[in-house]
């Protein structure tokens, strides 16, 4: 049986001004809850959030994930701190709505960074006219973003298929499209490409956090000390409180972490008028690789389990995640097992001492495989991707 056809094409681009008016009025809803199902969904434990990459600003692509992800039901959407990348996001959110209107609007996060070392934020960069023009190419192969692309040309005319040699390369890193997993860097044969890192502009951050479209924050630590945290905290000033979840995104940095932990709470602490989250980044960017990539974040939650002076707040993985993370889950006991936790004050009832797993390079990679016909293939995104599905099939 030959497959549906894709939606046509005015179901996709509905009148924007309407879609953005009943998103509006579902956000709206939303802020008067007095616990929102984003937070319901942490406190059970099937909490499912898309990183689109911090450094990735595809603004097309990052749409269409956008729509996908929210018709699959996920609960947050993680994109870079970037206007027209968080408009991107809105835009695929508020399409997904006028497809099926009982959508729910997942939350909208940006992330920054406090280092300049951070993983998440560099870029690939190199001179094409640097590359021998019989290079094989191998980082324009083992690309995931396809973020690098390089074409043989002619030099006078001389040029033919036989004799690369006698041509050279053109193109190079496609900027937006890289978010920085470095695998190009190290199968480069002639050491050609660098890493160029950054620090989000933390003044573009405070207008970002201003817009009635944002609902939460994600700063990335290296867990190399507080002062970078603390400075960039004070600098987002009280913006910081128009979010409704602040998230911390850190890796282990051994028998220090929770102590590392501790100290960035206290700081954030006098500010924290929202819900707050540790995002435990295992192995950064390597969930599309296999089964061993989610070993790392799996044993980071190990780690802290056994940790009873740990902060308060939700608690959700990242680095490696991918079809394993459930199951490895269950193996070590962790898999929706319920914790007691206090934040200012509140004390919570029992709830999954692991709130959510969030999906990056997995969930980008099976979206790829069906990126021309968004809408027919919404459905299995949400079998393959979603927690709950997974839920469904331990239980």
């Amino acid at each position: 049986m030959a497959p549906p056809p894709p939606p046509p094409p005015r179901l996709l681009l509905a009148s924007h001004a309407a879609v953005r008016a009943a998103a509006s009025a579902r956000r709206g809803r939303l802020a008067g809850d007095h616990h929102p199902p984003q937070v319901a969904a942490l406190r059970r434990g099937d909490w499912v959030k898309l990183i689109c990459g911090a450094s990735f600003e595809d603004a097309a692509d990052v749409r269409n994930l956008s729509l996908v992800y929210t018709l699959a039901g996920v609960d947050c959407i993680d994109c870079a701190a970037d206007a027209s990348v968080v408009g991107a996001v809105n835009e695929g959110i508020d399409v997904a709505a006028s497809i099926v209107p009982s959508v729910q609007s997942p939350w909208v996060m940006v992330s920054v960074n406090d280092d300049c070392r951070d993983l998440h934020f560099r870029k690939a960069e190199f001179d094409p006219e640097d590359c021998p023009p019989d290079c094989s190419k191998p980082c324009e192969k083992v690309c995931p973003a396809d973020a690098i692309s390089l074409e043989r040309v002619m030099i006078e005319g001389k040029h033919s298929q036989s004799d690369p040699s006698s041509g050279k390369l053109e193109g190079g890193v496609i900027t937006e499209r890289c978010y920085g997993c470095g695998r190009c860097l190290s199968v480069c044969p002639y050491d050609r490409i660098r890493a160029m890192s950054y620090v989000r502009d933390p003044t573009k951050t405070v207008e970002l956090l201003k817009r009635n479209d944002v609902d939460a924050i994600e700063i990335h630590t290296t867990g190399k000390g507080t002062d970078m945290f603390n400075t960039l905290w004070s600098n987002l000033g009280d913006s910081i409180n128009n979010v409704k979840l602040i998230a911390v995104s850190l890796p282990d940095v051994g028998d220090s972490t929770v102590n590392f932990m501790n100290a960035i709470y206290t700081t954030m602490q006098s500010h924290l008028q929202g819900y707050n989250l540790w995002q435990l980044d295992g192995r950064p960017m390597s969930g599309d690789i296999g089964r061993g990539a989610t070993r790392e974040t799996v044993s980071f939650a190990v780690h802290l389990s056994s940790m009873s002076n740990r902060p308060p707040g939700f608690y959700q993985l990242a680095g490696g995640t991918n079809s394993y993370t459930i199951e490895s889950l269950k193996k070590a006991g962790l898999f929706q097992s319920t914790t007691f936790a206090a934040t200012s004050g509140v004390t919570y009832c029992q709830q999954a001492f692991i709130g959510g797993i969030a999906y990056g390079g997995y969930a980008r990679k099976f979206y790829a495989k069906y990126q021309h016909n968004l809408a027919m293939h919404a459905l299995r995104t949400t079998q393959i991707i979603s927690w709950k599905r997974y839920k469904k099939l331990y239980h």
